[in-house]
């Protein structure tokens, strides 16, 4: 009966010495992915000026009158994280889905325009971004999405040298967006973690 006793009482100091553990590691994880956002939208501008070369095309410029062509070209839109009602477990799903959206139409990009190379340090970072955020879901112990396949591809061998760069254009710029809204959206887990309430 005693040694029962001594077990139960491990047991439960086990389970608050973990419960705060486990919390802080969670704020570590969030805080890393927010660090890695902030990393990509640093090296967005140099893989921008290195792969898009027509003139006209910088990331400084709005270009509005070209958003018509991001269902002509075919480049999906992320998902959107812009609404302050949206849970943790969805949140993260949809920062995960954007983020492997955006990697494979940097991919194809890549490979059109020949500046796979440039494009390494925006991917690795979209990739790293990725983990990042599937360790935080999975600190918060929240089922990862399955990976999103039903991505056609954007068949840029079909469409002209300009649009292969808007293409890349657009996408750079949709990725700057979306990350943005990546880093607010883990601003806002990581102040809901800490708010006493």
């Amino acid at each position: 009966m005693k040694f029962y006793l001594i077990l139960v009482a491990h047991c439960c100091l086990t389970l608050v010495y973990n419960a705060p553990l486990r919390g802080h590691e969670l704020t570590l994880a969030v805080e890393n992915a927010m660090s890695l956002a902030k990393k990509i939208l640093g090296d967005i501008r140099g893989a921008h000026d290195a792969c898009v070369t027509s003139a006209g095309l910088t990331l400084s410029s709005e270009a509005k009158s070209l958003d018509y062509l991001l269902s002509d070209i075919g480049i999906p839109a992320p998902p959107v994280l812009k609404s302050e009602e949206l849970t943790m477990e969805t949140s993260l799903k949809r920062i995960v889905n954007g983020l492997d959206l955006h990697h494979k139409l940097l991919e194809e990009i890549g490979v059109a325009l020949k500046c796979s190379e440039e494009l390494k340090p925006v991917l690795a970072g979209v990739r790293d971004l990725c983990d990042q955020v599937q360790e935080v879901q999975r600190l918060a112990q929240i089922p990862s999405p399955e990976s999103q396949d039903g991505f056609p591809g954007l068949s840029l061998q079909r469409h002209s040298d300009f649009q292969v760069q808007v293409a890349a254009h657009l996408t750079l710029r949709q990725l700057r967006s979306f990350t943005q809204d990546v880093f607010r959206t883990l601003r806002h887990i990581s102040a809901s973690m800490t708010d006493p309430q």
